[in-house]
């Protein structure tokens, strides 16, 4: 499927505009109508930001643990305008064939995504999608078809784009020409967030429906390490630390330097320390991305220490004029000549003080998801792509999902971005797309 095949907008579609929007001023007369799929950590703090943003309705929301929505749907009641509880389902295609919807969040392990997503546009929402977009390729190139397709805003939630310090040093340094010529970043993540232990398997609890949560994934007895959010340690559900922590950075620097698709990939890494963990991602990884005449690296480790202590999860940008450091809680630059500038991250605890008590909420993100928010929200009203539009959600997840792929294999992967193939290389090719347990259909852009 050639590239262009499919990011072409449907003639029976909306035309998407190509710059991304911001307070276009449109006054509404309904609050709009949000559902939310996947209610745990992030889902609900992300969908309490929309809250704080904009009057809006949440109509419904789908959990498979019982638990999980109900608690939800009792915190949106106090939380938005209406004072209305929320439809509950235990079921996101039930919701979604019940209700309507402006807008449809989804927050689920990153395993069901795809379909999720897929199924909200068809259903004839706008999408704000969770981060990396799928775990495979094709998956994310199906939703990127969808998307143009069906004529919908999609934004993906890498916040970085909307972080007002990050963007801040993307115009004032690296735009305005400061760092000079950048040919090489290090992008690193040293986070001691690898699960451990290894626990027996178990009975699923009985308010967890335990075949729906798996979905297309391989079906693995329950154990009590992967849910809630320890999933990400196992690569059936996710793509690891590089594809959680990873594909932050990595999209942070694309958008900050201009970047598109990487030519050759690279990775090398294992489990070195921690053996007698049940998880099976890396707990040590490098990856290299290569952009012709910029090399991107990235490191994680989850054991040891950081080699800084304000930056155990950044960037680094080497300029010829000098070196830009940057991270979801500040950012220095320091010039070859000249003063260091430095900015911290910026917070509005006075503006919204529920995020001083909100439980699990990342403070230090709230200003950016608020931000982000917005600019998908004036970008429905205009029909115009957001900052993080689906696109670039792909090209970011897809590059981590292809390092890992290279890790897998042993070998550098060289990227063909017009045909979505890995050049010369049937082997990488069969792991574009991975196989999905009946009787769930893997999407591709023709099917979708």
């Amino acid at each position: 499927m050639k590239r262009r095949t499919f990011l072409t907008s449907a003639a029976a579609g909306l035309i998407l505009g190509t710059s991304p929007c911001y307070a276009v001023g449109l006054t509404r007369r309904k609050p709009r109508r949000l559902g939310l799929i996947g209610s745990g950590w992030y889902g609900k703090s992300v969908l309490l930001r929309f809250l704080q943003v904009e009057p809006c309705e949440v109509v419904a929301l789908a959990d498979v643990d019982q638990r999980m929505l109900a608690e939800a749907a009792e915190i949106v009641a106090a939380r938005q305008p209406s004072g209305k509880t929320p439809a509950t389902y235990g079921d996101f295609r039930k919701m979604l064939a019940d209700n309507e919807f402006d807008v449809v969040l989804v927050s689920t392990p990153d395993h069901w995504h795809a379909l999720a997503a897929i199924a909200a546009m068809k259903a004839g929402a706008d999408v704000f999608c969770e981060k990396p977009i799928s775990t495979d390729v094709i998956e994310g190139a199906a939703m990127l078809a969808a998307a143009r397709k069906y004529g919908r805003v999609v934004q993906i939630n890498l916040e970085r784009r909307s972080t007002p310090h990050l963007i801040d040093a993307r115009d004032r340094i690296v735009r305005d020409g400061k760092l000079g010529k950048v040919g090489l970043v290090e992008i690193y993540c040293y986070y001691h967030m690898r699960t451990s232990g290894n626990p027996p398997d178990e009975n699923p609890p009985d308010y967890l429906d335990w075949d729906l949560w798996t979905g297309p994934a391989p079906l693995r007895p329950y154990n009590p390490l992967f849910h809630p959010r320890r999933w990400r340690s196992f690569k059936e559900y996710g793509n690891g630390i590089l594809g959680d922590m990873c594909v932050h950075m990595l999209d942070m620097v694309r958008w900050m330097l201009d970047l598109g698709w990487p030519r050759r990939i690279a990775s090398s890494g294992g489990i070195y320390t921690d053996k007698q963990s049940k998880a099976n991602v890396p707990d040590t990884q490098l990856a290299s991305f290569d952009f012709g005449d910029l090399t991107v690296v990235w490191q994680h480790r989850t054991w040891g220490s950081t080699p800084d202590s304000d930056y155990p999860w950044g960037a680094t940008l080497y300029g010829d004029k000098g070196t830009l450091k940057a991270s979801v809680m500040r950012y220095d630059f320091i010039p070859q000549r000249g003063d260091v500038i430095h900015q911290d991250v910026v917070y509005e605890l006075d503006q919204y003080p529920e995020d001083k008590t909100e439980k699990d909420l990342e403070r230090h993100v709230a200003p950016a998801l608020r931000r982000h928010i917005r600019n998908f929200l004036d970008c429905v009203d205009s029909r115009e792509r957001p900052v993080a539009d689906i696109e670039q959600g792909f090209i970011s997840s897809s590059s981590c999902i292809l390092a890992n792929s290279a890790l897998e294999l042993g070998r550098t992967l060289t990227w063909d971005a017009e045909n979505l193939q890995v050049a010369a290389d049937d082997e990488a090719n069969q792991r574009l797309a991975r196989p999905y347990r009946e009787p769930w259909q893997h999407p591709t852009p023709d099917t979708v």
